[in-house]
């Protein structure tokens, strides 16, 4: 349509030339009016031109950066010029690239720490089958107990990366029902109660009578166990984890405490994220990953408060009903 009026309006223009011409070589009256619309006409002309161009620059602009972004290059960016509305379409087109930029990066990170975190019981599941194959180690109950949980650890890592990855995506299906939180924490902490004798590491979970409410049952228990593992593998001998559960307006919200050194201040912000974990952890860093998706996927809230050589503190919400 606009390139339409802008034809007509050329078209017009041509016209008006063409007779304001043809009156003065005539010696016409008539060729002052014609002459003043002529005027008028090139600065009709000269207007639309001008618009055409700060529409059109800023257009190609946007698919030029567009070609980019199908050829990979999500780094591109679109300087903000034009009309309002093709600002306001600059400023998507950016937001949207930094997302697929930050996306990539995201994803090539994942993929490089999961190549790394399968690499190890690959390995060591490939050497003891070679050294079973030449005879190195006998074909025993001893050895292939070993290889079985290499493979063990390897499902749980896999499983692990699934859960994360359905979860993150939105697609996690919980089975909510009435739950006892306070019961569900007792239960988590009673089967902590062997390994955390044999680190002489007290486990204590405080919670009054609380309501049911409505969550995936196994879920949370994956979260409260993930929480409370991760806080046992850095408490000292002699040290002790705390669990509390406590009802608040709408939610019920659990913290777990320990007496480990704590975490530096420059990794704090990091421990929610996959394979976040300190050199001398036996686990793929994906505990608390694994807990923060889950506590989310039901429309809650987690964070971590600590401070070298005072602990540290994981406290999650969960809403008391199903998020719609």
């Amino acid at each position: 349509a606009a390139f339409l009026i802008f034809a007509l309006v050329i078209a017009l223009f041509v016209s008006l030339l063409l007779q304001a011409f043809g009156a003065a070589g005539s010696g016409g009256g008539g060729a002052a009016p014609l002459i003043a619309l002529l005027f008028i006409g090139v600065l009709l002309v000269s207007t639309i031109l001008r618009g055409v161009r700060r529409i059109a620059m800023p257009l190609g602009d946007l698919i030029d950066a567009a070609e980019s972004v199908e050829a990979g290059d999500y780094s591109v960016r679109v300087r903000r010029r034009g009309p309002r509305e093709l600002r306001a379409l600059a400023s998507a087109f950016n937001a949207m690239s930094a997302r697929l930029e930050s996306s990539e990066a995201e994803r090539r990170r994942l993929l490089a720490d999961v190549t790394h975190e399968l690499r190890t019981p690959l390995t060591v599941i490939q050497g003891n089958v070679e050294a079973l194959i030449d005879g190195v180690h006998p074909t025993d109950a001893t050895h292939l107990r070993a290889i079985l949980e290499d493979t063990h650890v390897l499902a749980r890592l896999i499983e692990d990366l699934r859960t994360i990855s359905v979860a993150e995506a939105g697609a996690l299906a919980l089975h909510h029902e009435p739950t006892d939180v306070g019961a569900l924490a007792r239960d988590v902490a009673a089967s902590f109660e062997n390994a955390a004798d044999a680190a002489g590491v007290a486990v204590r979970v405080s919670a009054a009578d609380l309501p049911d409410v409505s969550v995936d049952p196994i879920r949370v228990r994956e979260i409260l166990t993930n929480i409370v593992a991760n806080a046992l593998r850095y408490t000292p001998r002699d040290g002790s984890i705390s669990v509390t559960v406590s009802s608040g307006e709408g939610q019920v919200a659990v913290a777990v405490r320990d007496t480990g050194p704590g975490i530096a201040a420059d990794v704090l912000p990091h421990i929610f994220e996959r394979f976040t974990r300190s050199p001398e952890s036996p686990g793929a860093g994906l505990g608390l990953a694994i807990a923060k998706s889950l506590v989310t996927a039901h429309g809650g809230t987690i964070e971590a408060t600590s401070a070298p050589g005072e602990g540290t503190e994981i406290r999650f919400t969960l809403p008391k009903s199903p998020r719609r």
